[in-house]
């Protein structure tokens, strides 16, 4: 849903560094955790909680049994783990999955729900991060290893939410959360649309030799290949999430999951629009530059017919010359008809090898 339908519940972001730990080994494909965490909470009754000095059991404490509340965690160590597993009671395989390598999650347990996602991180590469979500009664809380530009957004909503949208409870913080991830990707296709038309004017105009086309173009799918990937995630979650069998969020937000998901699965159209569109359009320079060099090979190969034709011409030419060039006055000159007999052999013989090559086809139009 656009920034317009509705806001959201967290201004500024503060944030509290959680305890000091030991780092501890990671088995293959798991993240270390960090030494340093940091956390955010923000409730409908108090607004932005003050987070210095408290730890995690703390802020929670704060949530009221009336209150809506997002907390925010930001690379998550092995203290953040215990909370996790103890205090919160969350599932040891959803836990596991915050510090693990999973990219897709729509999950259901006993006294709680667990998402994954994939959104795009802050750092200059165009890169996605897993962003774990668990929902626990009127609690949303986020895990994460870096920072996301989504959230922004998303907190800048929930602070003007509308109360009416507030008392749809925390599965209205979740879709507000997954539309922000969404809605974040659609200024980066619109750039993507630009480059691709960009592309495509230089592969097909032929007044100019532009220079790193084919760079361009792979760079593009490079880019492409990876917003498809949080896309897909997000459109996987929100197919999940619409499946009325499944219970997932409350039925009344259920008409928001369904109006996300026709969102992510026009975003996931226009990914693969343009991934196909990019496609095409380095195949077709491939094409005009294999184009270019036949063209030029062609070329090469007439001019090397021509020249085998002047030199299998001039060869015999040279070898009669020679012969009748020799410094011998018992040269049968008289029987040839002296100099003009030799120039009219000389001559037969080209004549005779130039309708020869015309018959073949190698000089002309031949037969």
């Amino acid at each position: 849903m656009s920034e317009a339908r509705t806001s959201a519940l967290i201004g500024e972001v503060h944030r509290h560094p959680m305890q000091r730990t030991d780092e501890v080994k990671p088995l293959d494909g798991e993240r270390t955790p960090a030494s340093m965490a940091t956390a955010t909470l923000h409730t409908t009754s108090k607004g932005l909680v003050p987070t210095e000095g408290r730890s995690l059991e703390e802020l929670l404490a704060t949530v009221g049994s009336d209150d809506v509340a997002w907390m925010d965690i930001v690379g998550p160590n092995e203290a953040v783990k215990s909370f996790l597993l103890d205090t919160m009671a969350f599932d040891e395989l959803a836990v596991e999955d915050v510090f693990g390598i999973a990219t897709t999650a729509s999950l259901k347990f006993a006294g709680h729900r667990f998402f994954v996602a994939l959104a795009r991180d802050s750092d200059d590469r165009l890169d996605t991060e897993p962003l774990s979500i668990f929902v626990k009664n009127n609690l949303l809380l986020t895990v994460r290893h870096t920072d996301m530009p989504a959230l922004n957004p998303f907190a800048r909503r929930l602070k003007h939410a509308d109360p009416d949208d507030v008392a749809l409870g925390v599965d209205f913080l979740l879709y507000e959360l997954l539309d922000a991830i969404a809605d974040d990707w659609t200024p980066i296709l619109s750039r993507y649309s630009n480059d691709l038309d960009r592309l495509e004017f230089q592969v097909f105009d032929p007044s100019t030799m532009y220079e790193n086309l084919l760079e361009g173009l792979h760079d593009l799918k490079l880019k492409l290949r990876e917003a498809n990937k949080s896309i897909e995630s997000l459109h996987t979650v929100t197919m999940r999430i619409s499946q009325p069998g499944d219970k997932l969020v409350s039925a009344g937000v259920a008409h928001y999951f369904a109006d996300l998901h026709q969102l992510t699965t026009a975003l996931v159209k226009r990914v693969s629009n343009y991934s196909a569109g990019a496609t095409s359009t380095r195949d077709t320079y491939l094409s005009h530059v294999n184009l270019q060099l036949a063209q030029s090979n062609a070329r090469l190969a007439e001019v090397t017919t021509t020249l085998t034709v002047i030199g299998s011409i001039i060869l015999p030419l040279t070898l009669i010359s020679g012969i009748f060039g020799m410094n011998n006055h018992d040269l049968p000159t008289d029987i040839v008809g002296g100099f003009w007999g030799i120039m009219g052999l000389m001559g037969g013989f080209a004549l005779l090898m130039l309708t020869y090559f015309w018959r073949r086809g190698w000089i002309g139009q031949g037969r």
